[in-house]
């Protein structure tokens, strides 16, 4: 109980702290004209109130991702909540107001185009198909997942469901910002924050308390903490998903002070939504063992369902079935708005060209729109696996984005390449030893991560000595001039 207690807390506490150090070191100017000021186009250029952007940013980067992560994050036991805590500060809220901040400093830019000006142009084209990859993922598994629950308690069919489902996606998708996502979606973030907290509340009266901290691995499975719970519990830490969705908002906001509440604080409350989860999860089934068979029986839907259920009664049935349906779609829907945006700027960018005409949203959304539909007859579990790493990868280049940025501007590195560090070493560790990936010893996978982490390490501490080098001579001209 104190734990849990204790982790809220100093969410909060980074917020209102950390947050303002970040914010000082990127350096914000309000007096700078932003995007939807410069680019007004009424449809992805527009101007939004802080407070609808931030639910809306909430809505696009959490989904389900802080609710089913952290359940299945709960089954290596309180630990979790150190990597709740920790990486939404220190990781999670810096890459989220990066990737809103650079946008925002770079006319809307999407993700891939700030990672090929700070990283270079192959690390661009790299991204690029990553991304999209990954959108198309998490957009195929957000239409998958909700659609077998629709099928479960409604009359119509899996094939059906999907249909619907990505109908309203392709509405979504090419209607202006303002039409659906700026009117519906604030209110669908209210809800989530609703029943995150009604579940918290309730969290008090369950027959066990909310276990206090220990480092032990409880997991059933003896799964590894490192690296497996850092890519299991992600949306509500770091997931590269949100650089995707922040370049979103950029488009909408008045003024460069607004990114603090909108990106950073957008982040830490997922965060504390992700501790509600996972606490319910450690302490509504009794123990780790309890939580795996009611997951074996029913998935993290039905863990969701029953936990909601019995806690808030008919009224935690409709807000399952909300979170459990409404808000992934909604992710989904943004997920294809994103990897739109991205393919115009690619197109833009090869072939110098501005492609602003009416036609434009459809004639982008088709290719994404078209393999996300064939994807969605594939298993739902099998999908979302493939998400994990993917989507870690995607934070990961994004952070080192940030440092690049920083390092660049002669501003203070540490706060985006520390984590960047961190999330390399994850990444490079937890591909080797995954069974998604390729299934290899712990000690090998963990030699071979070590080699590849120290790889990037000389990298980094050789851009920083040639950064060093360019300062001094731009010294020394300014000087002799």
């Amino acid at each position: 109980m104190i734990t849990f207690i204790a982790s809220i807390v100093l969410l909060i506490v980074g917020y209102l702290v950390y947050a303002k150090v970040v914010e000082r070191i990127f350096g914000i100017n309000d007096q700078k004209k932003t995007p939807a000021y410069e680019k007004n186009d009424g449809f992805d250029y527009m101007l939004m109130s802080w407070w609808k952007a931030s639910l809306i940013q909430l809505l696009n980067i959490a989904g389900l991702g802080p609710i089913f992560g952290a359940v299945l994050g709960a089954l290596y036991g309180p630990v979790a909540f150190i990597w709740i805590v920790v990486g939404s500060i220190f990781a999670g809220a810096v890459h989220d107001y990066f990737s809103g901040m650079l946008s925002l400093r770079h006319n809307g830019a999407q993700y891939p185009t700030l990672v090929g000006k700070y990283l270079g142009k192959p690390a661009q084209s790299v991204i690029n198909l990553l991304s999209i990859a990954l959108m198309i993922l998490v957009a195929a598994a957000f239409t998958a997942g909700p659609a077998q629950l629709m099928a479960e308690v409604t009359p119509l069919g899996f094939f059906t469901s999907v249909l619907l489902i990505f109908a309203y996606f392709l509405i979504a998708t090419l209607l202006p910002i303002n039409k659906i996502i700026g009117k519906v979606y604030p209110i669908f973030g209210a809800i989530l924050i609703f029943m995150a907290v009604s579940i918290g509340v309730g969290m008090f009266f369950f027959d066990h308390p909310i276990p206090n901290l220990t480092i032990s691995n409880l997991h059933p499975d003896e799964l590894p903490i490192w690296p497996m719970l850092m890519v299991t519990i992600s949306c509500g830490a770091i997931s590269g998903f949100h650089s995707t969705q922040s370049p979103i908002l950029a488009r909408t906001l008045k003024k460069e002070s607004e990114g603090r509440k909108v990106f950073y604080g957008a982040m830490i409350a997922e965060g504390i939504i992700a501790l509600i989860w996972a606490a319910a999860g450690m302490t509504f089934f009794g123990s780790t063992g309890g939580l795996q068979s009611a997951l074996a029986a029913g998935g993290p839907a039905g863990v969701v369902n029953e936990i909601s259920n019995t806690t808030l009664g008919t009224l935690g049935g409709i807000l399952a079935v909300l979170g459990v349906i409404i808000l992934p779609i909604t992710t989904g829907d943004t997920a294809l708005r994103s990897s739109r945006m991205i393919l115009v700027d690619f197109a833009r960018e090869v072939s110098k060209k501005k492609f602003e005409g009416k036609w434009t949203p459809i004639l982008f959304a088709i290719p994404v729109a078209i393999p996300t539909f064939m994807l969605t007859q594939m298993d739902y579990s099998f999908l979302w696996r493939y998400v994990g790493w993917s989507n870690q990868v995607v934070a990961t280049v994004m952070l080192w984005t940030g440092a690049m940025y920083l390092l660049k501007n002669h501003k203070f590195h540490w706060i985006c390449s520390v984590p960047a560090l961190f999330m390399t070493a994850v990444v490079s560790s937890y591909i080797f030893y995954a069974p998604e990936g390729f299934g290899l010893e712990y000690s090998t996978s963990m030699i071979i991560g070590s080699i590849i982490w120290l790889a990037v390490v000389t990298w980094f501490v050789w851009q920083v000595i040639k950064q060093k080098v360019k300062n001094e001579k731009e010294w020394i001209t300014t000087k002799a001039g």
